[in-house]
Order: C-alpha cells, then sequence, then structure tokens
C-alpha cells in the first residue's frame, strides 16, 4: 500500500480519496458497535407494521447501494421490491397508493430536492418511508418518518468511498432487523478483512498498470455483486474519464457480448457462492472470445483468468462479500487516475454539494 500522504491536496493529487479509502474498516466496525442498536430499533418499529412490498429510490453511488438492498430484502426477507422512477411523482405528479409500502430513501448527504420530494411524496400516499443517509441533519431525514445514520463521518472526496460501505452494511443489519436478528455476529468479521484487502495495495497498483491505456472497460457480475460491477464502473468513469460499462453477466449475452474481443478489457465481479455459479458459463464465454479477464473473486476463479485480485470469502456470507469486493476496485480507480494523470479528489463536472447526493 502507497504510504500515507502528508497535508497538501494540491501536492498530492488524489490524497483525499485514498485517505477516505483507508478509513473503511474503521467506519465498518463504528456501524457495528455504534448503529446497529438504532438500526435494530428502527428495523423492529417497521417489521411490527408488516409492509407488503418496498421501493428503494436513490441516484449516483447510493442507487448502487438502494440496489445490493433490493437483492437483500427480496431474498432474504422474502419482500418484493421495485427501484423508483422519481420524476413520477415529482414531474408529473403521480400520487400512487403507497398504504403498506415501505419506501427507502439512500442518500449520503440528504440533500437532493427530487429525494427529498419523493420521500415527501411517498409519506403523504401512505407509505411508511425510512431514510437512509450520512447526515441526520439533513432534509431528507427530516421529512422521512424513520432515519439510520450510516455513521461514515464527514466525507471530503468527490468519489463516494467510505459513504457506500457503510450504507452496505448498515441495510444489511437492517435487512437481519426485519427478520428478528441483529446481523452483528455474521458481519463482525468483515473490519478486519476489509483490513487486510486494503494493505494489498501493490497488487492493485499492478492491475493499474496493466489498464492505464484502456480505451473502455466492462465490469460484470450477478446476484449480489451486480451493484458492485455498477459502482465499479460509476468510480472508473468519475475519476478516470474511462468508458466503462455495467452489466449482469445474464444480460451481457443477450448483445453486448459481441463487442467483446481480445482488447477489451472486462473485470468480472464473482460472488462465492449462487451469484458466483451462475456467473461461471459467462466467463467460459469472455475466455473463449479471447477477452483480457480479471477476476476479482475466490482464487479458483482468479487463477482461470488473464489477472484478478483473490478476495477472502471463506465463511463469509455471500450477502456480505459485496463491502470486500468494492475495496480493491476503489483503490483500482484511484490508481487508474494517478497513471493517466488525473487527481482522482477533484474530478472534473463534479462539486460536493448536497444536490449531487
Amino acid at each position: 500500500m502507497s504510504a500515507a500522504f502528508p497535508a497538501g491536496p494540491s501536492e498530492h493529487p488524489g490524497r483525499i480519496m485514498f485517505t477516505e479509502v483507508l478509513e473503511q474498516p474503521a467506519v465498518l466496525r463504528r456501524v457495528l458497535d455504534d448503529g446497529a442498536p438504532r438500526i435494530r430499533e428502527v428495523a423492529d418499529a417497521i417489521a411490527a407494521r408488516k409492509p407488503r412490498f418496498v421501493l428503494l429510490t436513490a441516484r449516483g453511488t447510493s442507487d448502487h447501494a438502494a440496489l445490493y438492498a433490493k437483492y437483500l430484502l427480496e431474498i432474504r426477507r422474502g419482500l418484493p421490491c421495485g427501484l423508483t422512477s422519481m420524476s413520477t411523482m415529482t414531474a408529473y405528479g403521480a400520487r400512487p397508493d403507497l398504504s403498506g409500502v415501505l419506501f427507502i430513501s439512500v442518500s449520503q448527504w440528504g440533500g437532493s430536492p427530487d429525494l427529498v420530494a419523493a420521500t415527501w411524496a411517498a409519506r403523504e400516499a401512505g407509505a411508511i418511508t425510512l431514510a437512509v443517509t450520512n447526515n441526520p441533519d439533513s432534509a431528507l431525514a427530516a421529512v422521512a418518518e424513520f432515519h439510520i445514520d450510516v455513521l461514515a463521518g464527514a466525507e471530503l472526496a468527490l468519489p463516494a468511498t467510505k459513504s457506500y460501505t457503510a450504507s452496505l452494511l448498515a441495510l444489511y443489519l437492517f435487512t437481519e432487523g426485519l427478520g428478528g436478528d441483529d446481523g452483528t455476529e455474521a458481519a463482525s468479521v468483515v473490519p478486519d478483512l476489509a483490513d487486510g484487502v486494503l494493505a494489498r495495495g501493490a497488487e492493485v497498483r499492478t492491475l493499474a498498470t496493466r489498464y492505464r491505456f484502456a480505451g473502455r472497460m466492462v465490469v460484470i457480475s450477478r446476484g449480489y455483486g451486480y451493484p458492485t460491477a455498477r459502482e465499479a464502473a460509476l468510480k472508473l468513469m468519475e475519476t478516470s474519464y474511462l468508458p466503462a460499462l455495467a452489466y449482469s453477466g445474464a444480460d451481457l449475452l443477450h448483445g453486448p457480448l459481441a463487442m467483446i474481443d481480445n482488447r477489451s478489457p472486462v473485470i468480472a465481479v464473482v460472488p462465492e457462492g449462487k451469484g458466483g455459479e451462475v456467473l461461471r458459463p459467462v466467463l467460459d464465454r469472455l475466455r473463449g472470445r479471447g477477452a483480457d479477464l480479471c477476476v476479482v473473486g475466490p482464487a479458483a476463479e482468479t487463477g482461470r483468468a488473464s489477472a484478478g485480485f483473490v478476495l477472502p470469502v471463506e465463511g463469509v456470507g455471500e450477502e456480505l462479500q459485496p463491502i470486500l469486493e468494492i475495496l480493491p476496485l476503489h483503490l483500482l480507480a484511484y490508481e487508474i487516475a494517478l497513471a493517466r494523470g488525473y487527481d482522482p479528489d477533484a474530478p472534473r463536472t463534479m462539486a460536493k454539494t448536497p444536490e449531487s447526493s
């Protein structure tokens, strides 16, 4: 891992993002130690209301956390879920009957006007509203009936990293709480494993050198890993300006596979579990097309790829693996940006404002 940067973002591009990436294990411990009791309290209160359906709403990085929650709630709690189109309520003024619906809004800063307006409209339409944010004093937290603070602390880098993994863990604990379990025992191994992943920065730097001159990248996964693929693609685009397309492995086979050849780098996030099992035939197809395949996942899969990063997933449930999967990809986005001469702390066209979260 690179040495810690001294003060001075102008002299050390990416210093802020790098520092916040390394904070993630500590943030995860904070969620488990300090956040879990409140999350369980919220989960118990909502479970008592017996929601029949869940709608999730978010933007950007938080949208990928919401997608992760969709997988959790449908698989582990049997609750049908949908991702909202906020404009139906904010631009078109639709007011569906949301009685008995749990409406979850996920946001880093909780200030996006359309998120706030959609959550308020959902509450007026009879929904149980829950805001999951990194800002308990936000407008979104104020309009929702319930709030979960993900406790990531002030996030100064424009690319969100620690608030993303904190949101994943908070949403996992909430989902387990709905079923009567606080989830902390299963998740307790994650912070130490995260420390180990982030200590392997030299491996990621080697991958960044491999992909420094890539013209585009494709990132794929299945199941719980799919939100990770989408989040990794976003981080590559916003820090390195590298066109990165994210697909479910199943969707890749319905047309987009045609663009893959021996000049096409593909990052495959391979969960240890059902998601990985259904992704393997796609990996075989990619190898058959000569793709430059990089696998982030178990050793058995990385050994069959052109490159890879072995994740320590033994004994970690598939539903918790996304918290570890994204960590080397955060580092990869950072390292590729530096290798291409960009400052990941200052992506062009982006500004850290409540409206962008």
